[in-house]
């Protein structure tokens, strides 16, 4: 138990970076994928797996070998406009899919509790922007961690339906489907739910906090001796936090597919049709559970939607940044925090539905991360930033696979649709 418990205070930013890109935005696209196509999108989550963990690690090695954010190394590589453009583009994207998750979880509060999903909206707000102001990064990581265990009410299917293994494998290794404009829509949303801009510059800084945290730590390239233990850490921990995500959507998708599909409800468009999804767990208990999903995942997400754009904005603007400094010390970086979440509110009162914006928001995550990514790549691969740690062969092959696959699905989708 003890060593259950060391594991458990040694896991950081690669398992909540995991942990978050399941967010209700992501759960909202995995559940479309399996009730549109069936098994035929389960090839997604297995193709980005590896491809996922290239680009994370590459995120986290950046910034513990260079002891800052990916924004601040970006800054020191291209012209200030162009990562400019960029932040604006995660700015953007983040405040859209923190105003879609809201509404998710308020939609969520309202099927159990009944009442204005408004008021739940703004609560859930309130309590998420209060927690990062007020507690501490190193207290508050560890409240981060224990609630990726509500991702486990996705994976609960596979112990209570009857599933046809063969057609699962099928779905995996040759799926079937046409390509139209509609279904490359859904492969660059799920693509981007996965894959997401903002995970690339929260793990680099919050390597950069858990460096900070600890006074016998440094970044890498002034104190080698520590490169074996930290990025043999970083590879592992990646691994297994974007394992983790990837089996969660997995069973997503072969839930809705198994429920939803097979009944014929191909189109979600409310929060009632999404938990219908997880009767055969729960029976009518089903809409407590994903809701609790919901709400679990949204309280995760948000702090990291808000806390990568904050990362982002300052670093690029030369401001003190950082979750475990207070507002006094980094009040710029708490007020770009604070204003992502309230334009997220605001997105909130209009007309948009929460389903339909989680899903749009993936796509337009899957379209900028193209050039944020391509341009990670490059300061991973600059001896003058990374010195001798540069990215490795391995994560650079896989790096710009994952650019050129992006890539391609949606221009193909622009040309298709």
């Amino acid at each position: 138990m003890s060593r259950l418990k060391d594991l458990f205070k040694r896991v950081g930013p690669g398992i909540i970076t995991g942990a978050a890109d399941d967010d209700p935005s992501g759960i909202a696209t995995y559940s479309q994928a399996g009730a549109q196509f069936g098994l035929n999108m389960l090839w997604t989550v297995v193709l980005t797996w590896p491809l996922m963990v290239a680009v994370q690690s590459i995120s986290a090695r950046i910034g513990r070998v260079t002891g800052r954010g990916l924004a601040a190394n970006l800054a020191e590589v291209f012209p200030r406009r162009f990562v400019g453009l960029l932040v604006g583009l995660l700015f953007g994207a983040n405040a859209v899919n923190i105003g879609a998750d809201l509404s998710a979880m308020g939609a969520a509060a309202q099927l159990v509790l009944g009442g204005n999903r408004h008021f739940y909206t703004i609560g859930f707000a309130v309590v998420s922007l209060l927690a990062v102001v007020l507690v501490p990064y190193h207290r508050y990581v560890g409240y981060l961690k224990w609630l990726t265990f509500s991702l486990f009410a996705y994976v609960g299917v596979v112990f209570t339906v009857q599933i046809d293994w063969l057609a699962v494998l099928q779905g995996v290794v040759l799926p079937r489907f046409a390509i139209t404009g509609e279904s490359l829509t859904l492969v660059v949303a799920v693509f981007g739910t996965t894959i997401s801009p903002y995970l690339f510059f929260w793990q680099s800084s919050e390597e950069v906090e858990e460096e900070e945290a600890d006074p016998d730590a440094g970044p890498l390239i002034d104190h080698p001796e520590q490169a074996p233990r930290e990025l043999t850490r970083i590879g592992w921990e990646t691994w297994l936090g974007m394992g983790f995500s990837n089996l969660v959507a997995f069973f997503i998708i072969l839930t809705t597919a198994v429920t939803l599909h097979a009944s014929g409800q191909t189109d979600i468009q409310t929060s009632e049709q999404a938990a219908a999804a997880l009767k055969p767990i729960a029976g009518e208990w089903s809409f407590m559970l994903f809701s609790l999903g919901i709400i679990g995942t949204g309280l995760l997400a948000i702090p990291v939607l808000a806390g990568s754009a904050a990362y982002a904005v300052g670093e690029v603007r030369g401001w003190r940044t950082g979750l475990e400094r207070t507002p006094r010390e980094a009040g710029p970086f708490y007020v770009v925090l604070g204003v992502a979440i309230l334009l997220g509110v605001a997105i909130d009162f209009t007309p948009l539905d929460p389903i339909k914006a989680l899903f749009w928001s993936a796509v337009l995550n899957g379209v900028i991360t193209v050039p944020i990514m391509a341009a990670m790549l490059v300061v991973a691969s600059r001896p003058k930033q990374m010195g001798a740690f540069v990215a490795t062969i391995g994560q650079r092959v896989l790096g710009w696979t994952a650019t050129a696959v992006m890539a391609a699905a949606a221009v193909a989708m622009f040309v298709l649709m």
